[in-house]
This record gives structure tokens, C-alpha cells and sequence, in this order.
């Protein structure tokens, strides 16, 4: 079934509008993002193209949501991300037909879950160290196996 069934440009925009209603009103969340965002209804005009460019490959979106958000990386949390979540299901349930606010719940699960490796995770001190030990490609030699175990790399793989 198609990603974007059910879903159009007006239903998006008033889906936009209604969750960041949700959103500004909200004792967590509210003060963050009122206190982040200026221009409500420019704001929502960009998050509305955001989701046409994700739902419906529209291309609308411009910006570059990760360094975005980085600036209120201080006041963020996977708690906070869990409650942003949490209201965008219940929104996306309430006006869109079932299927498109299953695929839009789950864009944002994946979405949230991008947002959340790139401002909080981080490898611990000495993790990945640098070696003068030149990189195995994995790659058998042309000359061992058949053509048909060369082009295949699951015939390179030991039995588990």
C-alpha cells in the first residue's frame, strides 16, 4: 500500500496546525518551542512543507531539521521526544484515515529516532582509535572459488 494514501496537501496543513496547537499548549513541551519559535504561522508554513516532502515526496522542504534542533539540544531529552510522539499519534489518529496515520506515525518514530542519534549520542572516550593496519575489504580473491561464489557474497559467508 502507497506511503502517502490518504494524505494531501490540505489534510497535512490543517494536521500541522491542529498537533502544534497541541504542541504550544502542552505543560513540556509548550515552553520550548514557544519559547524557540517566533513566527508561529511562518513555522508551521516550513512544517508543513517538511511533511509534504516526507509524505509526499514533494520537495517543498528546504531547511535542515538536525542543526535546527541542535541549537535547543539543552532543553530537549528522549523523554521530551517520547511526549512529542505520544501527541503526534493521538493527532495523526484523530484526523487521518487509518492507514495514513499509521505511515505518518511511523515516519516520525524513524524521524525522532535520526533526531535523537545526532543530539544525543556519543561514543565513549577511546572507542574508535586510529590504526596504521590497513582495512579488509572482506573481499575473497578473484582467483579462489567459482565465478558463481565470487559475485555471490552470501556463498562468502560462514554457516552460523
Amino acid at each position: 500500500m502507497d506511503e502517502g494514501e490518504g494524505i494531501t496537501e490540505e489534510g497535512l496543513a490543517q494536521l500541522v496546525e491542529r498537533f502544534y496547537g497541541r504542541v504550544r499548549e502542552d505543560s513540556d513541551l509548550g515552553p520550548i518551542f514557544n519559547d524557540a519559535i517566533h513566527d508561529w504561522p511562518e513555522h508551521l508554513e516550513k512544517l508543513t512543507a517538511f511533511w509534504s516532502s516526507v509524505m509526499l515526496t514533494s520537495g517543498r522542504y528546504k531547511g535542515q531539521p538536525v542543526p535546527a534542533h541542535f541549537k535547543h539540544r539543552s532543553r530537549l531529552s528522549p523523554e521530551l521526544f517520547g511526549r512529542w510522539l505520544a501527541l503526534w499519534a493521538e493527532t495523526t489518529a484523530e484526523l487521518m484515515p487509518a492507514v495514513a496515520a499509521a505511515a505518518l506515525q511511523a515516519k516520525a518514530g524513524r524521524i525522532a529516532e535520526s533526531l535523537q542519534l545526532a543530539l544525543f549520542f556519543k561514543l565513549p572516550a577511546g572507542t574508535v582509535e586510529a590504526t596504521d593496519k590497513p582495512v579488509q575489504s572482506g573481499r575473497q580473491p578473484a582467483s579462489s572459488g567459482s565465478a558463481k561464489e565470487r559475485s555471490c557474497p552470501m556463498s562468502q559467508q560462514a554457516e552460523i
